[in-house]
């Protein structure tokens, strides 16, 4: 292959000229040129790289058949030159922006003018690659009622396995201004298809249906398959190159979009224009949607706990607040009793104030967490009791007014929690020898750090001193900095920058310091960390947060296919995690499958539980 340098540094060129005019925001504020007088064609907009080589000019008597039209949302239509072009990189298919409901109907053949823009979805800084599109259109109908271009068929024997190229280090690391080789990467081939007909045949479910009215399959059924049916995300260089997000071209109010669970089937034919969007990249909105086929999923039950062993669970419980509806209060309850088997010790994410996301500056959560308990109690569990830290306000992230923090939920007929008072949102607990020579914690509960700025606008850690059977334990309950801002899987540099890593790097590090601290002292203690890490059993945070050997992660312990507590674009995938220190040598670890996987959901997040002997 030769040089990219030269082609790279022309389109970056032609970009630049295209981000000034506010093309590539999809801007209407352009200064137009006109193209050559001879007849462009869709595959000339279109070219053979993710930019259009005629960004930013006027083009005249662009023809094509009508292949989909949408009348919500990014309104517009797709066309496509029938007569296609013997150059597998350039696509014969397009978007035509209306902004208003399109008059054209599929089989119309039309002729368009218009201006060639590349629309970044999510904006400039979302590091998205953009869409190829005609905006201000003025639009001909020749004739009606002709036969849609034939499908180009996406398979397991069509998608290369090969995910994407590397980015040229010329072009900040972008693929923008590559040849695209469709033949050999993944996104190259969904990028020559942009705008055309596509169709994909019967294919398995790998996400849930979203309140959206989104859902994800593979066209590759082998492809990091777990046993449940969903595609396991492993690692940054194995990505999953068969998934595919699926959308409908008609209203919801015309036709409710199916539910499907993981694993579930999208039988026969799903066929529509191939687009590019910000919540998932190449998107089939599908013209002809084909039939979800139930497989019957079921939500796991995890064991109990032997009454020698501890049972220790964390769950992220979604914005849980009283004026959440009474449902969802009881599920989440039932999933902590039936599912779970009541664990003794229940570390939560995502418990908000009294008031939710009222912004007036309440900050306690007592009346969220008796709601919860007493729900609990309902359902046939335990009587838990809570201890925890409320946060300063709006100083920990989350929805504004919510003041989410972490809290446990412990069962005192079986486990006993130490009270060391003094804890505040600002002070930080300590790690001291106690009066039996062990490890001890100066506040309990306590926040670990907390004037550390990996912890700004962030929830910080929640310790606490445990005793069960007269051996001590300590809980760490975490809650890391989000994935905001990080660029998506089809970012157009590649590989994507991952820029929140940095944040729970630090956080990681400060987190591990403060286990070091626990087993300086007490080489065998008993320490437990848990949470929503944010981050993969892969990642360097949890690289960071293992360091030295002071923490195990326990996901570790499972086969590579059941991995995962959290389905993201159709990658099942490790947010949530039990870690822990050397003394806790034999355990039992489950990532018990009860939301992710499922169109019903009471959390985005599978819980985990981990049961050992102190």
């Amino acid at each position: 292959m030769p040089s990219s340098i030269p082609r790279s540094a022309a389109v970056a060129a032609v970009v630049s000229a295209a981000l000034a005019a506010g093309l590539l925001a999809g801007s209407s504020a352009s200064a137009e040129t006109t193209a050559d007088t001879a007849a462009v064609r869709v595959h000339d907009i279109q070219g053979t790289t993710r930019v259009s080589p005629l960004v930013g000019q006027q083009v005249t008597g662009v023809t094509g058949i009508v292949t989909g039209v949408r009348t919500y949302g990014s309104r517009g239509f797709w066309i496509q030159d029938p007569q296609a072009d013997d150059n597998p990189a350039t696509s014969e298919g397009l978007f035509v922006f209306t902004s208003s409901v399109p008059t054209v109907a599929v089989g119309d053949a039309v002729s368009v003018n218009g201006t060639v823009g590349e629309y970044v979805p999510g904006g400039l800084n979302s590091g998205n690659q953009s869409l190829t599109q005609l905006s201000k259109p003025t639009v001909t109908v020749v004739s009606s009622g002709n036969p849609v271009p034939a499908p180009v068929t996406i398979s397991a024997w069509s998608v290369p396995s090969a995910y994407a190229p590397e980015g040229d280090p010329a072009a900040g690391g972008s693929i923008n201004g590559l040849t695209l080789q469709p033949q050999r990467y993944a996104l190259d081939h969904y990028e020559s298809l942009e705008g055309t007909n596509v169709r994909v045949g019967t294919s398995r479910v790998v996400g849930a249906t979203d309140p959206y009215s989104e859902l994800w399959i593979t066209v590759k059924p082998w492809e990091n398959r777990n046993w449940r049916g969903g595609t396991v995300y492993g690692s940054y260089t194995s990505q999953n190159t068969g998934r595919l997000q699926i959308q409908s071209l008609t209203p919801i109010a015309q036709q409710p979009f199916p539910k499907a669970n993981v694993g579930d089937v999208l039988s026969g034919t799903t066929e529509g224009p191939l687009d590019f969007n910000q919540f998932g990249g190449y998107t089939l909105t599908a013209r002809t949607l084909g039939t979800v086929v139930d497989r019957g999923l079921e939500r796991e039950s995890t064991d109990k706990q032997h009454k020698n062993e501890l049972a220790v669970a964390t769950y992220n419980v979604e914005n849980l607040d009283p004026s959440d509806p009474q449902e969802k209060f009881d599920a989440l309850a039932a999933a902590v009793v039936d599912n779970l088997a009541s664990p003794d010790i229940v570390a939560l994410e995502e418990i908000q104030d009294n008031n939710g996301a009222k912004n007036d500056g309440t900050v306690a959560a007592d009346q969220t967490l008796k709601k919860f308990t007493d729900a609990i109690v309902a359902a046939g569990g335990p009587a838990y009791e809570w201890r925890s830290v409320d946060p300063e306000n709006n100083k920990d992230g989350g929805e504004p007014g919510g003041n989410i923090r972490q809290v446990f939920l412990f069962n005192p007929e079986r486990v006993s929690f130490t009270d060391r008072t003094g804890g505040d949102a600002a002070t930080a607990t300590g790690v001291v020898r106690g009066a039996k020579g062990g490890a001890a914690l100066t506040l309990s509960p306590g926040r670990i750090d907390p004037a550390n700025t990996a912890w700004e606008n962030s929830r910080k850690p929640l310790a606490g001193e445990f005793t069960f059977r007269g051996r001590t334990v300590f809980v760490i309950a975490n809650h890391f900095g989000s994935k905001g801002g990080d660029e998506s899987l089809v970012a157009h540099r590649q590989p994507p920058n991952r820029s929140s890593e940095a944040k729970r790097l630090l956080q990681a590090q400060s987190v591990n310091a403060f286990v070091k601290d626990v087993l300086a002292i007490e080489k065998n203690a008993d320490v437990v960390v848990l949470g929503d890490i944010n981050d993969f059993e892969f990642s360097e945070t949890t690289k960071a947060l293992t360091a030295d050997g002071a923490l195990y992660p326990a996901v570790k312990s499972l086969p590579r296919s059941e991995r995962y507590s959290y389905v993201f674009q159709g990658n099942s995938q490790v947010l949530d995690q039990i870690l822990t220190s050397p003394g806790i040598g034999h355990f039992e670890y489950d990532s018990v499958h009860i939301n992710a996987e499922f169109a019903d959901q009471n959390s985005d997040h599978d819980p985990q539980v981990l049961r050992f002997r102190p």
